[in-house]
């Protein structure tokens, strides 16, 4: 028995000792949050055993058994017997690199010494189990004096111990890694509230597939056409597409069907989840606005057709047994609208990303709250009130938005159809009179967060009008959709980049000419004198700078996403924002670094890349540029600017 490594709990800790049980139901139930080699564990319920129960469990014959024992109690039983709370755990590995053996855990809980100890085991495919008591291991809370807590790690036998990095971590990572990680979780013990990953699903299966999937489509990696990650959206459409086909699995058990359920993906977007979903068995298609690059790689096995969508009559499937909303931005109320609708037995699965209402942006009602959760609550109320039997779950996915929502089932049976349609419209007619739409001259920000994919827009190039004479909710029969506004064919660029040169030129040196407390009109800029201080400027707050713009000017910027910001952050040559404050930004620190980073982000720096724009601070600073020509990245005057010699691309193409 080795005391491998001990931490000390911080002296103001409160949350003990029950903040230790929390931090180790989290290691028990969801390894996978720091050790990221497994995809999850199972855990059978727990049963209180005794001395004699787990010798036998421990084969008594062994005497490696009586060690155990041992390690359990300290070298000193209970005077009226011990007692322990016992669970076995399985281990999901990624990768499947053990076959058809499955290692486990008898994970032993002792209450009243404030210990946990993990006892593994191996089993193979026809019940055969293998104890590896080399590996036996011990978490500790101790309390010494009155106010010092410790969490110590002990091992059976560090001599003996053996690793492969995933069932069974190097003691170093145990020591260094694991147990402050649990000191972390339960002095803190809202740090160990993790939200439920996967709860609807088999995870063991979910972790198989993905990895084969994973495997089979990571060639696209290589390939990917779109101006977006491909490593974050090939793998994230992986993970969707896991998700669901062991969902549909799961379904087809448990209902006893034979056939692959159907699909409809509703603003498919770069429709590479369609494309894995068909080759994997299922008949569906895709349908977006806006046709992809990428889609002439899938082949014709693929479906995807071009097509603006609008709730209604025309868009309604009822032969079909799921639609899918992926990032469906402004259609995403309407997904379970519509999969009601379309038959009753007609399902729908949704992963909502940019925050719409019915027929405009969403509106917040609540404080205390995140927009996220705000939202993700009202579009389940949105899904209770058509209908469904509602679950929540989060997925796997690199993004900070992984919540989903899934209606499987109705809350109301066949022959309430009109009843239930009844409080249908009602409910979007409650909505349509509480919307409030922003019209397109003054729509701003654009939905979605820095992890919103591009090809899944979530920008709209004008607002959403609505018709005030128009019955929105309509019945089946009628043109209910009509006050919805679906995206343009063609994308609007509004990232500022679009804007005429001279009106962004002329914005760019009145805020320049403030933040230098310059006039207007002083005249070109003279030579600075090597005694002359070179003037930065001062800094103003994003809303002094909109105060120096007339309103027209405001309006104008105010039609592109991000407005005024993003002007000045797209001219990052002059302005330096940062806090919520623009600067003067000052090339003499760093100015090779900062001279590459005017090649776009990710990319590296050809020979020719740079003197291919001019610099502002030689035309327009009333003292030139801080840097000699040869040092500066930018062109002082004609003849030291360079043609731009951005190189082409090569892209291999191949059916995927």
């Amino acid at each position: 028995m080795t005391k491998l490594h001990e931490v000390k709990f911080p002296a103001e800790c409160t949350s003990l000792p029950g903040g230790f049980w929390s931090a180790v139901d989290v290691w028990i139930k969801k390894p996978h949050v720091v050790n990221k080699r497994l995809c999850g564990a199972t855990e059978t319920p727990s049963e209180e055993v005794g001395t004699e129960d787990l010798g036998v469990m421990l084969d008594p014959k062994s005497t490696d058994c009586h060690d155990v024992l041992s390690f359990l109690t300290g070298g000193c039983p209970a005077a009226g017997g011990d007692t322990w709370t016992l669970s076995v755990r399985t281990f999901i590995s990624k990768v499947n690199c053990y076959g058809s053996t499955s290692h486990k855990e008898f994970v032993l809980k002792d209450f009243d010494r404030l210990q946990v100890t993990f006892v593994p085991f191996e089993e193979d495919a026809s019940g055969e189990v293998c104890q590896k008591m080399a590996n036996v291991y011990q978490i500790r809370l101790v309390q010494r004096d009155v106010e010092e807590w410790f969490l110590e790690l002990r091992v059976l036998a560090a001599a003996g111990w053996s690793c492969d990095g995933v069932a069974y971590p190097r003691l170093v990572w145990l020591s260094s890694v694991l147990l402050p990680r649990l000191l972390r979780w339960a002095a803190d013990p809202a740090a160990s509230q993790f939200k439920s990953t996967l709860s609807l699903l088999p995870v063991e299966k979910y972790g198989l597939m993905y990895q084969q999937l994973k495997d089979k489509y990571r060639a696209l990696v290589k390939v990917w056409p779109e101006v977006t990650d491909p490593e974050k959206f090939v793998y994230e459409d992986v993970a969707i597409a896991t998700y669901l086909l062991v969902l549909w699995g799961e379904e087809r058990a448990e209902k006893g069907m034979t056939n692959k359920q159907s699909f409809v993906d509703l603003g498919c977007g770069n429709g590479l989840l369609v494309h894995i979903l068909s080759n994997e068995g299922h008949p569906g298609k895709g349908i977006d606005v806006r046709r992809r690059k990428i889609w002439v790689m899938y082949g014709p096995q693929t479906c995807l057709e071009e097509k603006a969508i609008t709730p209604g009559e025309g868009f309604l499937f009822p032969a079909t047994d799921w639609l899918i909303g992926n990032h469906s931005d402004e259609l995403t109320p309407w997904i379970p609208v519509m999969a009601a609708r379309s038959s009753f037995s007609c399902r729908y699965f949704l992963l909502p990303c940019c925050f719409y209402d019915f027929y405009g942006k969403f509106q917040r009602r609540r404080c205390g709250t995140t927009q996220y959760k705000e939202y993700i609550d009202y579009i389940a109320e949105v899904s209770r009130a058509s209908g469904f039997h509602t679950d929540e779950d989060c997925l796997r996915i690199p993004s900070t938005k992984r919540v989903c929502l899934v209606g499987k089932s109705r809350s109301y049976p066949p022959a309430d159809g009109d009843q239930a349609e009844e409080r249908r419209a009602s409910y979007i007619r409650s909505r349509w009179l509480g919307t409030v739409v922003l019209p397109s001259a003054t729509e701003g920000e654009g939905g979605g967060g820095g992890d919103h994919d591009g090809d899944h827009d979530g920008e709209h190039g004008g607002g959403c009008h609505v018709n005030e004479d128009v019955n929105p909710a309509g019945t089946p029969g009628s043109n209910w959709g009509v006050g919805f506004q679906p995206r343009e064919r063609v994308e609007k660029v509004r990232n500022c980049a679009a804007l005429p040169r001279d009106f962004v030129d002329s914005v760019v040196l009145r805020v320049a000419t403030a933040l230098l407390g310059l006039a207007m009109d002083e005249g070109p800029p003279a030579a600075p004198a090597d005694d002359v201080i070179w003037n930065q400027g001062e800094s103003m707050s994003v809303r002094e700078v909109a105060e120096l713009l007339d309103h027209d000017t405001l309006l104008r910027l105010k039609s592109e996403c991000g407005g005024l910001q993003t002007l000045l952050k797209n001219n990052h040559q002059v302005f330096r924002v940062e806090g919520g404050r623009v600067h003067i930004r000052d090339w003499r620190g760093g100015s090779e670094e900062q001279g590459r980073a005017e090649v776009k982000r990710g990319r590296p720096v050809a020979a020719g890349a740079l003197k291919t724009r001019s610099c502002w601070f030689h035309a327009h600073h009333p003292q030139g540029c801080p840097l000699q020509a040869a040092l500066c990245c930018f062109a002082h005057g004609p003849l030291d600017l360079r043609p731009s010699t951005k190189p082409l691309m090569k892209m291999k193409w191949s059916a995927v």
